[in-house]
Formats: structure tokens, sequence, C-alpha cells
């Protein structure tokens, strides 16, 4: 039944994250934000795994790899992502290049790992990328209109974030499949941390207000994503194909559009509509199971 479920599970926990986002903007800085999310989260996960009696990596190889592996999936990218947006990156402009993501995954893992994709999953992967197209179109074309001066730097570290979490999907799947889940988890924060926090003291205030808005939103970040949806996440790439599991990423922009509609009242257009639609129709093509042949 979980894994049945666990695909839509992730993408709402994990879309949950751009609302966090705009609510911890208002109290803390975000890389600090980052910082302490990810901290918490790595005692957490370390706690559980010593009431489960988790099976920690037996060589520093493997606890070293456990650890890159959480610089790259967490680490970068999460504070490439949120340095970008902070600098004014348009939300709609970095959701593109979050499409982009399932798309460099899928190439990726054809020549790293050796998988191939079928002709309705190709299909999938393009329409999901066209229904993201669509979803944030009239954002995209209001912020070219507006002009993006002074965006270079903070672009080409969003594009760089992208690749980041792409090469830690693909990483997971060659070097920690073996690995015990829980014991993974943190050693992976860990290195989400190592990056994070030497960011935040070079160029933050290090800013949390501490009001119950900054903790609500910081428990529902430890617990809700980092500890749910980024242990089903690392479940979806273990139990099958890091293209399938990376696609999900393309249900992001038009759930949070939902989102958004519900709890701030912005206005759900037609595009938003048809796209997440058209993401939803990709996604599926791309997740489902090919029949067995009958003997």
């Amino acid at each position: 039944m979980l894994d049945r479920l666990a695909p839509a599970i992730f993408a709402f926990l994990w879309s949950t994250g751009w609302i966090v986002a705009k609510y911890a903007a208002m109290h803390a800085d975000p890389i600090t934000f980052l910082a302490v999310r990810h901290a918490l989260a790595a005692c957490a996960f370390g706690g559980i795994c010593l009431l489960i009696g988790a099976k920690w990596p037996t060589s520093a190889t493997a606890f070293g790899r456990a650890i890159l592996s959480g610089v790259f999936l967490h680490g970068l990218y999460l504070a490439g992502v949120w340095y970008a947006i902070g600098q004014g990156v348009p939300s709609g402009l970095s959701g593109i290049i979050a499409g982009l993501q399932p798309l460099l995954t899928a190439l990726a893992a054809t020549f790293l790992l050796g998988e191939r994709l079928s002709v309705r999953q190709r299909i999938g992967l393009g329409l999901g990328f066209a229904g993201i197209l669509i979803a944030i179109s009239p954002q995209l074309l209001a912020s070219l209109a507006a002009g993006l001066t002074g965006l270079g730097i903070p672009l080409i570290i969003n594009l760089v974030a992208m690749t980041s979490v792409t090469y830690g999907t693909i990483y997971q799947k060659q070097h920690l499949q073996q690995a015990d889940l829980m014991a993974t988890a943190t050693l992976q924060f860990v290195g989400a941390l190592i990056v994070t926090l030497p960011i935040a003291l070079m160029t933050e205030e290090m800013r949390f207000d501490g009001t119950w808005q900054a903790i609500a939103s910081m428990a529902w970040s430890v617990i809700g994503i980092s500890m749910g949806a980024v242990f089903l996440l690392l479940r979806l790439i273990r139990h099958g194909q890091v293209s399938r599991a990376a696609s999900l990423i393309y249900l992001m922009p038009p759930m949070v559009a939902i989102e958004a509609a519900i709890l701030f009242g912005e206005p759900l257009t037609l595009p938003v509509v048809v796209g997440t639609v058209i993401v939803v129709a990709g996604v599926y093509l791309v997740n489902r199971k090919t029949p067995k042949a009958s003997s």
C-alpha cells in the first residue's frame, strides 16, 4: 500500500516546501533557516536510528558517500534555489529551471546507470515539461517583460542547484542502494549542514525571530518535508528508476499554484489548470508499470 501511495504523498509533501518558504522568509534568513532545518532533521533521524537499531555504514568510504550524497541532494540544491529566489529570480522562471530536472535525470540515468526509457516514458517526460511551461507561462512572460537585469549570477546559481540535485539522485542510485535508509538520511542531512552552515555564517545575519510562525514553519519543514518527503524520495529511488522518481518534480509548480490559491487567495488561472492536467498525464505515463505478459 505504501509503495502505491508513496508518489502522491511525496509530491504533496515536497510541494509544501514552496509554501513554507513564503512564510519562513518573513521570519528568518533563508540559508540560516535551512541550516537549522538540516541540523534538526539530522538529530531527528539519528534519534530514530537509535530507537530502531538502524545499520550504520561499516566503512569510512560508505560514511563519506552518504554524507556526499546529502551535499548534492539537499545542501547545494536547496541553498542555491533559496538564494536565487531571495535575490529576485522570479518563482515562475525558477519553476521552469526545476522542470528541467526530470529531463536532466533521465538523460544522465541513460548514460551513467544504463536505464532505458520506453517510448511511453519519453512521451510522458515531454508532456510533463510542456505542462510546466503552460502552467507558468503568464508569470514567465510577465517576468521577462519586466526584465531580468542583474540576475545573471543568481540564475546561474539556480541552474547549478538543479544539476546538483540531478547528480545527487544518480549518486544515490549508484552507491547507496543497499544502505539503511534511516542511517543514510541522517548522514545526508549532516552533509547538507556542512554546506549550509558556513554559507549562512559568511553571508547572512543568522536572523531567526523565534515567533510561532517561524517555529511552525520549521516544524513542518523538518517533520513533513525533511523527514516525510525525503524518506519517501529515497524509497522511490531505491525501488524504481530514478527517471520515474524525478518525474514527480513536474507536479511541483502546478501543485504549489493550487495550494497558494487555497491558502493565499492567489488566482488559479486557466493555464495553471490546463498545465496541471497535462503534467499529471505525463507523470502517469512515466510511472505506469508495464503489464507483465501472460505465459
